[in-house]
């Protein structure tokens, strides 16, 4: 029996599309197919040769730390132990400005006169003094010469010499009040010059020719009042104040090299050390003042700027301070801190550690992770389902 060749065509047509049918069906079973399930053996989880879950795991090596602080906001200040505020110990009218702001100036340097009512005072006191004593001098050697004589009586002499002993107390008071104000008894007028203490930098300036001074402003809690005249320091040598938190305490002390950054000079790093460290917290802050002396051998950096500070850490200490990992590579369990070690390529063990305060997306790691060994930074509470599948 023949059987027509168009029915015998649908017969191959059917038999290939069924040969597809089949094919695909294959296919889809195959990717479908479960992947394999990683090996848990208590806090180790090992994955088999490409596993697809390797693909969402990350590592990243644990660096040691060389920071004590990183990134503490600092204010930059004049370094007390050379800078002096210029007040005027008496009152009078400013008649001349002798420098100018950024002038060199060297210890005893007269900066401005004044025309001064007390000062001239105290010259003529000082003065009178000095030929008092003279007077009183001669009286007395007279005295005693005639007594030798026996043309002077005893009380005569007593009297002239209390009135010398007198006249050498006045003298030396004069002298000293005249001399606290920076003058002497040989000074030509009554113009009174206001000096400096120091050698430095002029730094500021609150005087102007013709204001009226007095030396009580000086007391006045004002803070417009009580400005110095003028302000003389080293800008070469600053001093700068960190408010650290106290969980950095340990990790500081004297000595320690600080890297100062300043927003005006981002491609320049300046140096400084750590010269004192606070007794006390500050109540309100709950952070501790730390000292720091900055050099500044440009004068680049200026008194009262605000700049970002890193402490770093003795290389005998970096040891102690464990290491540094991202932030992200660390998870909670309770008040339990773990991480993920790659012990090899898709073996993964988890770690108890002890950390330290975030900062910058980073967490110090004080014990459990050592310097170089790889951390999970990607796909640990993965890790952390298969460890503990109810957690």
């Amino acid at each position: 029996m023949n059987i027509p060749n168009t029915p015998k065509k649908l017969i191959a047509l059917s038999l290939l599309a069924l040969a597809a049918l089949l094919g695909c069906s294959k296919e889809k079973e195959a990717i479908f197919e479960r992947p394999p399930d990683p090996k848990v053996d208590g806090e180790k989880v090992v994955f088999l040769t490409n596993a697809p879950q390797l693909a969402s795991i990350s590592v990243q090596s644990a660096e040691p730390r060389t920071m004590a602080v990183t990134h503490v906001t600092g204010r930059l200040y004049w370094n007390e132990q050379t800078t002096v505020g210029v007040f005027t110990p008496v009152a009078g009218r400013v008649t001349k400005i002798l420098v100018d702001l950024g002038q060199p100036i060297s210890i005893g340097e007269a900066l401005a006169q004044i025309d001064s009512p007390d000062f001239a005072m105290a010259l003529a006191n000082t003065r009178t003094a000095v030929g008092n004593l003279a007077a009183s001098d001669k009286a007395f050697s007279r005295s005693k010469e005639l007594f030798a004589h026996g043309a002077a009586a005893a009380k005569d002499v007593e009297a002239a010499e209390a009135a010398y002993v007198a006249a050498v107390a006045e003298r030396d008071r004069a002298e000293a009040v005249l001399a606290n104000y920076g003058g002497s008894d040989k000074s030509t007028n009554a113009v009174y010059l206001l000096r400096s203490p120091i050698a430095g930098v002029l730094v500021d300036k609150n005087i102007s020719p013709g204001q009226e001074l007095r030396a009580d402003l000086m007391l006045a809690n004002s803070p417009t009042l009580f400005a110095p005249s003028f302000v003389v320091s080293d800008p070469t040598k600053l001093w700068l104040q960190l408010d650290v938190a106290e969980s950095d305490l340990p990790s500081l002390q004297p000595g320690l090299h600080l890297q100062i950054h300043s927003r005006s000079f981002p491609d320049k790093v300046f140096d400084g050390v750590v010269d004192r460290i606070a007794d006390t917290m500050d109540p309100g802050t709950r952070t501790i003042k730390i000292r720091g002396i900055v050099n500044n051998p440009e004068k680049l950096l200026k008194a009262e700027m605000y700049v970002l500070v890193d402490v770093v850490q003795t290389s005998a200490k970096t040891a102690e301070m464990g290491v540094e990992v991202p932030s992200k590579a660390l998870f909670m369990k309770g008040d339990d801190s773990f991480v993920f070690l790659e012990d090899a390529p898709g073996t993964y063990e988890r770690k108890l550690v002890k950390v330290g305060t975030e900062k910058d997306n980073k967490v110090p790691i004080y014990n459990g992770v050592s310097a170089g060994q790889k951390v999970v930074t990607e796909g640990a509470l993965l890790l952390q389902s298969l460890v503990e599948p109810s957690s």
